[in-house]
């Protein structure tokens, strides 16, 4: 790959929804923005190779897009408001060299557009993941169980909608914050494990995400600091980051992590998610993302030599489950239940799970191989291995369980 091409690409990985936050606040219509900012990276993919990269990509693209945009605007002839906005704009004047522009970043308030009541709440997170992180309905109707044609339709709809219905592209007042909140925040974190999972060896596009959220998550702290859950998101997020180089050894081997060496884990991401933990507890007023990362601190005890309280950390999970009973909880907590408890309630409670819930959901039957090798019940563990191996996307993962599976008799 050349170097202009690599360049495109890292644009297009890192500042994607940068760009289009931008571009969508001056011309308040989302699909517009998208294709002008496309027909802006078709023209660097062309231009670049033979020209060299510019001293300022992002802006580049920016100006690129702009011209698109205004173009449109001016042959639709019915956008006289979006051409002067576009051509007048401080950050974008056609005077200034590229080199030399920079640009405020809108992704949050474009977030916030994204959960706008009027939009079709299951569409809200899609929303949020294709505008922020410019996933094609392909891959978020993977991740929404839903088909791609069928989550492209909702998306287009959502966007005429933006447009049509003329939503202020803005930070909505104080008392209809906490109405958008969840659904801003339930996209950050999805932000943040599709960058957790390319770190795993997973889309090479996805790295950069976690950084991205954990910013976004600080903005809304900064705009919401008197709300618990945006808190406990930060300091989940701030949790697991602090293992990120554990989670693999120098040869990028995977390691769970009960295995994983504490004197990688960063304190100091421990000690600030500490911290927001305690101030988002002092609201009394307990959310999904404060209990995911109360268990995570939990599992922090180990750095301090201690071994983690698995009691507290099932009860936590009932906790858990009482608000958000996704599938991931509940086999996380039979996971936790072996600590707690032994291998065979730990087993009778994954049992309880249906099955059409868990034929494709690789971490069951990874715990469930894991269970029953423990339970000598080498036959049906050697069966759950190779589904768990089957279903793994991880190239490492799969490494892992393989070579528990030959471990068995």
């Amino acid at each position: 790959m050349t170097t202009a091409r690599r360049g495109v690409e890292i644009a297009a990985r890192t500042a994607y929804g940068r760009l289009l936050a931008y571009l969508v606040s001056r011309s308040r219509d989302v699909m517009a923005a998208e294709d002008a900012l496309g027909d802006a990276f078709v023209a660097a993919l062309r231009t670049w190779p033979e020209q060299g990269m510019p001293p300022n990509p992002e802006a580049w693209l920016l100006l690129a897009a702009r011209r698109k945009l205004i173009d449109a605007a001016r042959r639709a002839k019915t956008r006289d408001k979006v051409v002067h906005w576009l051509e007048t704009d401080d950050c974008t004047t056609a005077s200034a060299a590229p080199e030399e522009l920079t640009f405020p970043d809108e992704r949050l308030k474009l977030l916030f557009v994204c959960a706008h009541p009027a939009i079709d709440a299951s569409v809200h997170t899609p929303l949020m993941l294709q505008t922020i992180l410019g996933l094609n309905a392909h891959q978020i109707g993977s991740a929404f169980l839903v088909s791609p044609t069928t989550m492209g339709q909702r998306l287009v709809r959502a966007k005429a909608k933006i447009r049509d219905a003329g939503i202020a592209f803005e930070i909505p007042e104080a008392a209809e914050l906490p109405a958008r909140l969840q659904a801003v925040l339930e996209a950050i974190y999805a932000v943040y494990t599709l960058g957790w999972d390319a770190v795993a060896g997973g889309d090479a596009r996805h790295r950069g995400f976690t950084a991205e959220a954990l910013w976004l998550a600080r903005l809304c702290v900064d705009l919401m600091p008197e709300e618990p859950e945006a808190k406990g998101l930060l300091a989940l997020m701030l949790f697991c980051e602090a293992r990120a180089e554990a989670r693999r050894t120098t040869a990028g081997a995977y390691v769970p992590l009960s295995e994983q060496d504490t004197e990688l884990w960063s304190q100091g991401m421990v000690h600030e998610a500490e911290q927001y933990l305690r101030q988002a507890a002092a609201a009394q007023h307990i959310g999904r993302f404060q209990l995911e990362a109360a268990i995570q601190s939990a599992h922090m005890q180990r750095s301090r030599g201690q071994a983690p309280d698995w009691e507290a950390i099932v009860l936590l999970y009932e906790g858990l489950l009482q608000v958000a009973p996704t599938l991931g909880a509940r086999v996380s907590q039979a996971a936790a239940i072996a600590a707690a408890q032994g291998f065979a309630a730990s087993l009778q409670a994954l049992e309880t799970i249906p099955p059409d819930a868990v034929k494709n959901y690789q971490p069951y039957w990874a715990l469930k191989a894991h269970l029953l090798h423990s339970l000598n019940q080498g036959t049906a563990a050697k069966t759950a291995y190779q589904r768990a191996i089957g279903l793994s996307e991880d190239a490492a993962v799969r490494e892992f369980l393989l070579g528990r599976s030959r471990q068995l008799p």
